[in-house]
């Protein structure tokens, strides 16, 4: 499995911006595409964005496109999430992880968790 750590996080006003980093281990992570979940308090986990192994393939929850970029750095076995104009309905704990595209549909393929970011917009 691939081990992931999540940075990044923190408390931001509303309009603000945040970048997140991802740290992934294994030797195969160039052949990964990922993505980006987020988990509200009292609410399931939900994709935010996805990136293909090429980088190729960018796809984004309609609830952060325009705001959000996410982008790779194999050398570094690294993803990150650029977020710009920061609502409080952005508050959730984010997370990394392998994931797949079919359509519109993105899920995560590996059962492992990191423990996530917590990201915190107030108003």
């Amino acid at each position: 499995q691939v081990q992931l750590v999540e940075s990044g996080g923190g408390l931001v006003q509303a309009g603000g911006s945040l970048r997140l980093s991802c740290a992934a281990s294994g030797r195969t992570f160039t052949s990964y595409s990922m993505g980006w979940f987020r988990q509200a308090p009292g609410k399931e986990r939900e994709f935010v964005a996805f990136i293909s192994w090429s980088g190729g393939d960018i796809y984004y929850a309609d609830s952060v496109k325009g705001r959000y970029t996410i982008s790779r750095d194999s050398a570094n076995n690294s993803v990150y999430l650029q977020m710009n104009s920061l609502k409080p309905e952005d508050t959730a704990v984010y997370y990394c992880n392998v994931a797949r595209r079919l359509g519109r549909t993105v899920q995560s393929t590996q059962a492992y968790w990191g423990q996530g970011t917590q990201v915190t917009v107030s108003s």
